[in-house]
């Protein structure tokens, strides 16, 4: 909370006197606007990308009521392979358009998407199934494809979609800092806002009742023993968003069709936007 700015902050009290309230007379009720304040983003990326990007081929869809937007952009000759970007919380798909021209070059069709209440995209909060319910509708509208390449949370989003969804040892699959269990961005969200045991519990439950599943489903190391792609999993040791700590579970599981490049001083963020980085990623897809 020490890096939180003042606003945010006393935003953050705010919301943590109201629910702590209302858990007195209703833990669900608690439970249900916690889990609601969740998932919604506190900041939106609106700035437009470069020239190449905002020349893309503008796509979109409906999808419960709101409209998710994207861009295609195809190179001169036929593609060699299609890459899927998927984006991580908060951010949108534009922070990705240094990796554009590099993919053309190469011969690749690139299609990268906002989700649900972020960029360009309709809509006020996210939920991994709304994520994954998006990916599936890219696939079948604009696939197949061959790559895919998600950060944080669109890595986990990313796995989750494609451990349902046909693939091989020949799909290329990169995961640059990716969220790995969602019941550790829970606990921590929780510790956050005070919730008691009570109102965990219900978030939990809720969770289960609307989507099928608790939140202990939403893991990333579960989903990777169902997919078949060749993996590079990419965390820097000093991501404070995404502990590489996690990552070094997963690596503990010892999927063969899993690389790990572990790096040092780039953060949640710079990882992706690194030069040699950014060469290492796309030389794998």
């Amino acid at each position: 909370m020490s890096e939180l700015k003042l606003n945010q902050k006393l935003a953050l009290r705010y919301v943590r006197a109201r629910l702590n309230i209302l858990s007195l007379v209703s833990p669900r009720k608690a439970a249900i606007k916690a889990f609601r304040f969740f998932c919604t983003p506190r900041q939106r990326v609106t700035k437009k990308g470069s020239v190449l990007f905002e020349g893309g081929e503008r796509l979109s869809f409906p999808l419960d009521k709101h409209t998710i937007r994207g861009h295609r952009w195809l190179p001169d000759t036929p593609p060699l392979k299609r890459v899927l970007i998927a984006h991580g919380f908060e951010s949108a798909s534009r922070n990705f358009d240094h990796y554009i021209s590099t993919f053309l070059k190469k011969g690749y069709e690139v299609v990268a998407f906002d989700a649900p209440a972020h960029g360009r995209s309709g809509g006020r909060r996210i939920l991994l199934p709304d994520y994954i319910k998006v990916l599936r509708t890219i696939e079948q509208n604009y696939g197949p494809f061959n790559s895919y390449m998600g950060h944080s949370f669109g890595g986990l989003a990313l796995s989750l979609f494609l451990e349902n969804t046909p693939h091989n040892a020949d799909t290329r699959l990169v995961l640059v800092a990716p969220a790995v269990e969602t019941t550790t961005a829970v606990a921590a969200f929780a510790g956050l806002l005070h919730l008691s045991p009570e109102v965990r519990k219900e978030m939990d439950e809720y969770v289960q009742e609307i989507s099928g599943h608790p939140f202990a489903w939403y893991s990333l190391r579960r989903a990777l023993h169902h997919i078949q792609a060749s993996i590079f999993y990419l965390q820097d040791e000093e991501d404070r968003i995404t502990p590489s700590k996690e990552a070094r579970v997963v690596q503990q599981d010892n999927h063969p069709n899993v690389r790990f490049l572990f790096t040092k001083g780039l953060g949640h963020r710079k990882i992706y936007k690194d030069a040699e980085i950014m060469n290492k990623i796309v030389s794998f897809l």
